[in-house]
């Protein structure tokens, strides 16, 4: 699975407390955060698109479910991340805490360690970059948010950019959020190909 990040080199520090009034708000809004739901549109290294619904539920658990006719889905159970492709009976697993994705999904992560603001020119964006120097393996994830009163911790998280090992990026953006409505558990469930033709 290919995940994405944007980073371009021309990146000056900001000032040390405004990164630190910004990161903390960013750990509030994902504090807060117990579920999402949205539209995304997924745009990978060549530029292929592909549109479909993320769930999200925390501690760990989150779905891509992609449009009718893609035979691809991401699923996080709280443990580990899976990529099923249909077309092939192909499952590959990883670890949550192993991915970009576990800043999301993981309410008691403390991103102060490895995460920084990425400056922007509009005061309205706020954009954060995680990367773990220990293991670079895990790839790189920029999250961008818009300053919106009415979202959780003031913050409406618009999207993100991946970037794995390899330097293959993938952006995704969000529409039409909804947080904190029930989810069941029922969601993160998946068919295994390797099993059972039927499709998820």
């Amino acid at each position: 699975m290919k995940f994405l990040l944007p980073l371009a080199a021309i990146v000056t520090a900001a000032p040390a407390l405004a990164q630190t009034g910004d990161l903390a708000q960013v750990q509030r809004h994902l504090a807060a955060v117990t579920s999402m739901t949205a539209a995304f549109s997924q745009t990978d290294r060549n530029g292929k698109v592909l549109n479909g619904t993320l769930t999200l539920k925390k501690p760990g658990k989150i779905r891509f479910q992609y449009e009718k006719g893609v035979p691809i889905l991401i699923v996080g159970d709280g443990k580990a991340l899976t990529f099923i492709d249909y077309s092939v009976k192909q499952v590959q697993r990883w670890p949550i805490g192993n991915t970009p994705l576990g800043v999301l999904i993981n309410p008691n992560k403390d991103i102060s360690g490895y995460a920084k603001i990425v400056p922007s020119a509009d005061p309205r964006v706020l954009s954060v970059e995680g990367y773990d120097p220990k293991h670079p393996e895990y790839g790189r994830i920029t999250l961008v948010f818009a300053r919106d009163d009415s979202a959780p911790g003031g913050l409406m998280l618009q999207g993100w950019v991946m970037l794995d090992s390899q330097g293959n990026r993938t952006t995704i953006r969000l529409s039409d959020q909804r947080f904190n409505m029930p989810v069941d558990d029922g969601t993160f469930r998946w068919n295994d190909p390797r099993r059972n033709p039927a499709h998820s």
